[in-house]
C-alpha cells in the first residue's frame, strides 16, 4: 500500500496551466511545484508568465538555501512561462507539442484560462459579448483537453482539471453584490455550466485511456487589493464559514486531483466555496 506522501509526490511529473500567470493560476502552480513537479504556466501575456516564473524560481531558490540539502524543498522549482492564447487551436497544440518535445511527457493539464468581462445585460445584451464569453471559457477548455488527451493517451494516464465556478451550478443572488461590483451575467454562468458538463462528458470519453477529468469550481476568492472592501464584506456574510477564500484554499484540491492521490476520481465537480452552495 502506498503512503499518502508517495501518492502526492509529483517528482518527475509535468503539468501545464493555462491562465497560469495570475491569482489562482499562481496558486495551482505553487501546489504542483511544492510536490516536486515541473510546471509550465501559459497565457496570452507570455512576458508576464516568464516574469512570474522567474520570480517563483528565485523565491524557491531562496527558501531552498535555508533548508537541509536532502529535503524536498532543497532545489529551486522547475517552472517555465510561455505564451499561448487558449482560444486558438494552433497555439494550444503548439504549446502541448513543445512540452512533450522538451519533457517527453505531459501528466497534468489545468485549463484555467477563462473568466468574465464587463458586459451589458438582457434584454439589451449583445450576442458578440455572449459568444466571446463562451469562447474564452468553453472553447478554450475543449481545445486544451483535446490536445492534452492526445499527448496523455499513449502513456494511458493523465489528469485534466477544468475550471468551473459556483456560477456553473447556482443562479445570481443579487443581494450578494454591492452597486459598484460588476457581477457575473447569464453569459458567464452559461459558459461555466457548459464547462462543467463538458468535463463530465470528457471524463466518460477519456476514461478508457486512463485519463481523469474533473472540474474545480471555486467560490469567492477575491484578488488582494482589487476587490472592493464593501464587496468583500458581502461575500464574507454570504457563506456558512463567514469568510472569503484565499489562494491557498484551492491548493489542496489541486494537489489531490493532479497526483496519484486522485487517480480514482473522475467526472466530478469540486465546489471550493466555503459552503456558499450549501444554502
Amino acid at each position: 500500500m502506498a503512503s499518502i506522501h508517495e501518492l502526492l509526490d509529483m517528482t518527475g511529473r509535468v503539468a501545464v496551466i493555462t491562465g497560469g500567470g495570475t491569482h489562482l493560476g499562481n496558486a495551482m502552480a505553487e501546489a504542483i511545484c511544492e510536490l516536486g513537479g515541473a510546471v509550465y504556466i501559459a497565457s496570452r501575456r507570455g512576458d508576464m508568465c516568464e516574469q512570474v516564473a522567474a520570480e517563483m524560481r528565485a523565491a524557491s531558490a531562496g527558501a531552498a538555501s535555508t533548508t537541509a540539502p536532502k529535503s524536498a524543498a532543497a532545489r529551486p522549482w522547475d517552472i517555465t512561462g510561455l505564451a499561448c492564447d487558449a482560444t486558438r487551436e494552433d497555439q494550444v497544440n503548439a504549446l502541448v507539442d513543445r512540452i512533450v518535445r522538451e519533457r517527453g511527457r505531459l501528466d497534468v493539464m489545468i485549463s484555467n484560462a477563462g473568466g468574465g468581462r464587463p458586459t451589458s445585460y438582457p434584454p439589451h445584451g449583445k450576442l458578440a459579448e455572449f459568444m466571446e464569453t463562451i469562447e474564452i471559457n468553453m472553447v478554450s477548455t475543449y481545445l486544451c483537453a483535446q490536445a492534452a488527451a492526445r499527448a496523455m493517451a499513449p502513456a494511458r494516464r493523465g489528469s485534466i482539471i477544468t475550471l468551473g465556478s459556483i456560477a456553473a451550478v447556482l443562479g445570481t443572488d443579487r443581494r450578494s453584490y454591492s452597486p459598484r461590483f460588476t457581477r457575473s451575467g447569464p453569459h458567464y454562468m452559461a459558459a461555466k455550466g457548459g464547462v462543467l458538463q463538458l468535463s463530465r462528458a470528457l471524463a466518460c470519453e477519456f476514461g478508457e485511456f486512463g485519463i481523469t477529468v474533473n472540474c474545480l469550481s471555486p467560490g469567492q476568492i477575491p484578488k488582494p487589493g482589487v476587490t472592493d472592501p464593501e464587496q468583500a464584506e458581502r461575500f464574507r456574510n454570504m457563506n456558512p464559514l463567514l469568510k472569503t477564500g484565499t489562494r491557498d484554499d484551492i491548493k489542496g484540491v489541486v494537489a489531490v486531483l493532479a497526483s496519484d492521490a486522485g487517480r480514482w476520481i473522475t467526472g466530478q465537480n469540486f465546489l471550493v466555496d466555503g459552503g456558499w452552495s450549501a444554502w
